[in-house]
């Protein structure tokens, strides 16, 4: 049997009962480590677990599929993953290629910072499709996610916002020379991604584009750690979100749609950077 298990959000208690104990009497168990990450290191896991994990990075998982899935009929492997199992293609893919092979597969799910963002108060039955905001490069500053951010705007949808995330990931250096080398790992912040946004919106400004999306005086919503102890989050303008530290790692970023329900804009209320900016930029929209 080849397991798939969701871990939630927070630390090593957030899996299931039935998560647990599977994981105790696998054969190999392996920690999935580049799609997101947990906010406890792998060592507490695997004290509390009462076993030893394998660490299971992009490499292994999208290359050597073959190495982690069962090689005999009497063998159980678990793959532990960051929130839900499907929360991110690579997983998908990975039971498809068990299945090929004829492996029985059983997914345990768990808690998903796609369900989890409805801590900040917006009605999660009012989002619309989720993006990804990749860091810029120098050759590379990609914004076509700004269509699907407008996309949802237009609809009166709400966006979620995952943003980059980059962990063992090899130097373009170490790419053309054939030789193994990684950049230091990084996460994406909330003042970042704002950043990011508000250089698309000046483009398109200079562009000529007039109707604009959002503006750098639109009500944003950062959040992060979700469903750790130290859970954060900043509702305020684009622009102050610029200016907001909300720590460590993993964040993201809502864009709310135009028009909010007075539940919502009650309980954003509790979040605002500004209370008095807050009611304005709610007054304005």
């Amino acid at each position: 049997m080849f397991y798939v298990i969701g871990l939630g959000l927070g630390d090593a208690k957030d899996v299931t009962v039935k998560g647990f104990e599977i994981i105790r009497k696998c054969d190999r168990v392996y920690l999935e480590s580049y799609t997101s990450v947990l906010t406890v290191q792998q060592e507490t896991l695997e004290e509390f677990y009462g076993r030893s994990l394998i660490a299971a990075d992009r490499e292994l998982v999208e290359n050597c599929v073959d190495e982690i899935l069962p090689k005999r009929e009497d063998e159980d492997v678990a793959f532990l993953v960051v929130g839900d199992p499907f929360g991110a293609t690579t997983h998908t893919d990975l039971i498809l290629r068990a299945k090929e092979k004829d492996i029985q597969v059983k997914v345990i799910h768990n808690s998903s910072i796609l369900t989890a963002v409805g801590c900040c108060g917006l009605q999660l039955y009012s989002y619309g499709e989720i993006v990804s905001i990749p860091y810029w490069m120098d050759t590379w500053q990609p914004d076509s996610f700004y269509e699907k951010i407008a996309s949802n705007r237009q609809r009166g949808l709400h966006t979620l916002c995952l943003l980059d995330i980059k962990v063992k990931e090899p130097t373009l250096e170490s790419i053309m020379k054939k030789k193994k080398e990684y950049m230091p790992p990084k996460f994406m912040s909330v003042n970042e991604a704002a950043s990011q946004l508000i250089a698309i919106l000046d483009n398109k400004i200079q562009d000529g584009h007039k109707d604009l999306a959002f503006t750098q005086q639109s009500l944003v919503v950062g959040l992060a750690r979700v469903g750790c102890e130290d859970q954060h989050i900043i509702a305020c303008s684009l622009q102050n979100m610029t200016r907001v530290n909300l720590g460590p790692p993993l964040h993201c970023l809502v864009i709310p749609a135009e028009k909010l329900h007075p539940l919502e804009l009650e309980f954003l209320m509790q979040y605002a950077f500004d209370k008095d900016q807050f009611k304005e930029m709610i007054q304005q929209s």
